[in-house]
């Protein structure tokens, strides 16, 4: 009766073991900035995005797949285009910025738009950081692009999917045309007399100083001149050698000094730093800010705007570290 029993016993413990190795790994990310279609709708950006919303950092499939849900049906609207995702105004070259939920061994980390390959990063197994940054080069693309980023796990057939809708180097800026600087030593004067501006770009050189007065016009040569007025006629008398007389006692004055403040008036207040304030979401939190939730405080690790399933938490390490 004993061994009936056991039977099926081993056999149960060999189908659990077969599934914890098939299972998925124990990692968690996602590119925050700039802001993924994860991103987008777990901020409220984009609405009626179903579960992702609640779990962005879950976009999770096998290796190899070219798709923005990982090929996942339960996150099928990250690949619908027809949604019109914001895209963020970017130039030529654009750093993204991983956070990792839960970390993991890290083959490598690819970007993509279209089936071009734009960047690779070679982990080989490494352990990452709690945040990762990536700077990457679009290459000659221009206009809206819809670039994918991947995440490949270290020891398991398993990735981590992210796109990015971007505006590549289209729309103003606001800032107003450079315009080139003057040239060191040189004046844009006009000339007297003239009415026209200096063309831009155009470098005007100063105009010597004449060192003589202009002649005004024929005059007889004086048999006579006398030295400018401001010429002395006669040799300079000699200073004398001997030593100065000095000032009388009654016309030194003594250098009184205000006595000194006493140190403990000279020195500032100080003043304690604020504990940490409740966390909230939909709040701005800087690196080193401090909050509270539900009893353990918290120092904020990467600068972000919180949100609803982003609570400081075990799972959430990459933005804040229990104190």
């Amino acid at each position: 009766m004993r061994r009936l029993v056991a039977y099926p016993l081993v056999a149960l413990g060999l189908v659990t073991a077969s599934l914890a190795i098939a299972a998925p790994a124990q990692a968690h990310g996602y590119i925050s900035s700039p802001p993924s279609r994860q991103a987008l709708c777990a901020s409220g950006r984009v609405t009626d995005c179903g579960q992702i919303q609640y779990e962005p950092q879950s976009v999770e499939g096998l290796k190899g797949q070219r798709s923005c849900n990982a090929g996942l049906d339960l996150f099928a609207v990250l690949n619908d285009g027809s949604r019109n995702w914001p895209a963020t105004s970017v130039g030529n070259t654009v750093t993204f910025n991983w956070v990792l939920t839960a970390r993991h061994s890290t083959s490598s980390w690819e970007y993509y738009i279209g089936d071009q390959r734009l960047a690779f990063f070679e982990d080989g197994g490494r352990m990452p950081d709690a945040t990762v940054s990536h700077q990457v080069n679009l290459g000659s693309f221009t206009g809206r692009q819809t670039l994918l980023a991947i995440w490949n796990i270290g020891d398991t057939p398993r990735a981590f999917y992210s796109c990015v809708d971007l505006q590549i180097g289209g729309g103003n800026s606001g800032l107003p045309s450079p315009t080139a600087a003057p040239q060191p030593g040189s004046t844009m004067q006009p000339q007297p007399g003239s009415t026209a501006a200096p063309q831009p770009g155009s470098t005007m050189q100063p105009q010597p100083i004449p060192t003589t007065a202009p002649e005004v016009g024929p005059h007889p040569e004086p048999s006579h001149v006398a030295p400018p007025a401001h010429v002395p006629t006669t040799a300079p008398r000699p200073s004398p050698t001997g030593p100065k007389p000095r000032p009388s006692k009654t016309s030194e004055q003594p250098v009184v000094h205000p006595p000194a403040a006493p140190t403990t008036r000279q020195a500032a207040p100080r003043t304690s730093t604020p504990r940490g304030r409740e966390w909230a979401p939909g709040t701005t939190y800087s690196i080193g800010d401090e909050v509270t939730y539900q009893g353990v405080r918290y120092r904020c690790r990467q600068s972000h705007t919180s949100i609803v399933t982003w609570e400081p938490s075990y799972y959430t390490l990459a933005l804040w570290l229990p104190i």
